[in-house]
Order: structure tokens, then sequence, then C-alpha cells
């Protein structure tokens, strides 16, 4: 199966929020979902808590590294990661005592301590003892960690079909922020978790959120 394919030309219909800073145009046929939104249609780049939970049950249903696909996309989710940051993981940044993951930045983000959740604990703890030899938490069937542009591959192939539109792994990241700004978490606190070193950057997230209008005409 070639997984560098040309996707078919998507349109995307119902009324939906738009990513900051992008306009609606209708897909172009033959291009890749991995261009962007002027490529795909996408009048969106993130994913609701419900699509996420349609994702992550997608990726555990896969025929081969059902587990590992799922906590793939879990982390990518909770914690923001970009694809190179979930590939870099290592188990000498979890420290199970504690709960906690050391979160390494990239592309001039700060780095940062995260608390782990109970289900991602019993997921990773699963992986390490599968992948006990492997200094990297997410490795292939062989035991060799896991390249960026094979999770990206990954993530693309199971979203496929599953909405209507296609996906691409930095959607993780753009759904973790759009999902701490419409719980109502701060600019500041957000800039933190996600590693923003200009809060600029963040305040896409909140601009999005419809916490800020609740109760106008209450």
């Amino acid at each position: 199966m070639n997984l560098d394919a040309q996707e078919p030309k998507v349109e995307q219909k119902g009324s939906v929020l738009p990513f900051p800073g992008v306009r609606p145009r209708l897909a172009k046929a033959g291009t890749s979902p991995n261009k962007g939104h002027e490529a795909t249609g996408r009048t969106r780049e993130y994913l609701t808590p419900a699509e996420i939970d349609q994702l992550l049950t997608a990726a555990k249903r896969t025929a081969r590294n059902g587990h590992r696909n799922h906590m793939i996309v879990l982390m990518g989710y909770r914690h923001g990661l970009r694809v190179s940051e979930i590939a870099d993981l290592r188990w000498a940044d979890v420290d199970f005592q504690q709960g906690t993951i050391l979160i390494r930045r990239l592309k001039g983000s700060h780095d940062s301590t995260h608390y782990l959740e109970g289900d991602e604990l019993r997921g990773l703890r699963r992986l390490e003892r599968e992948n006990a030899d492997s200094p990297f938490i997410f490795c292939s069937s062989t035991g060799a960690p896991l390249a960026s542009s094979a999770i990206s591959a990954m993530i693309k192939r199971t979203g496929k079909g599953l909405f209507r539109f296609p996906i691409h792994a930095h959607m993780l990241r753009h759904s973790c922020g759009y999902y701490l700004a419409n719980k109502g978490v701060d600019t500041r606190t957000i800039q933190a978790w996600l590693g923003h070193a200009n809060i600029r950057h963040t305040a896409h997230y909140t601009a999005m959120s419809p916490t800020q209008f609740k109760g106008l005409w209450s």
C-alpha cells in the first residue's frame, strides 16, 4: 500500500469553526491532506473531543500494533506534541513513581514536566513491558524506534474515511490547544503546557474559544 498516494477531492460540509487565519476554499483534486487547508478544503485544523475519541477507537482497532497506535494518538493529543516530539519520547523521560513525563520541545519551544493521567500510566507500563530493550517509547514490530514519517503515515491512514475531511498528525497539537481553551484554561497555562515561546501563538486558541461569550444573552 502506498501511503504517499494522493487523496481524492474532499468537500467540507456543515458549519464549523475555522482555525485562525484560515479562509475556506474548495478542495483541489489530487492533493495531499498534508498540504494544508487550501489544498484539502478543511475549514479547521483541529479535531473536537468527540472526534479525538473516534480516532482513539480507530487506532486501537488497527490490525497491528493497536495499543501502540492508540497511545501515540493519546499522548500526542493530551500533551500537544509535534510528531517529531512523539517520535523522540524516551523511557528516561517517564517517572512512574511521580506519575510525570518530561516533554522535550522542539522548534524553540520550552521544555516542561507534565503529569500523566491513569490511563496513560497504565498504557505506558504495557508498552514498557513490550519494548523493554528500547530507550524509545514508540517502536516498530522489530523494536526499532518509529520515525516521524511512520507516525504521520499511521495517523493519516487511521483517520482516512473516518471524518468528512483528511487529517494530519499536527492536528493533535492543535486539538489539545483548542480543548484547553474551550475548557476555560487561562492563556498562560496553555502557553506553558504547549511550550510556546511567544504567547501570541497561544492566543490563537483562546480567540477560538466560545467560553468568553457564554452567558451574553442570558
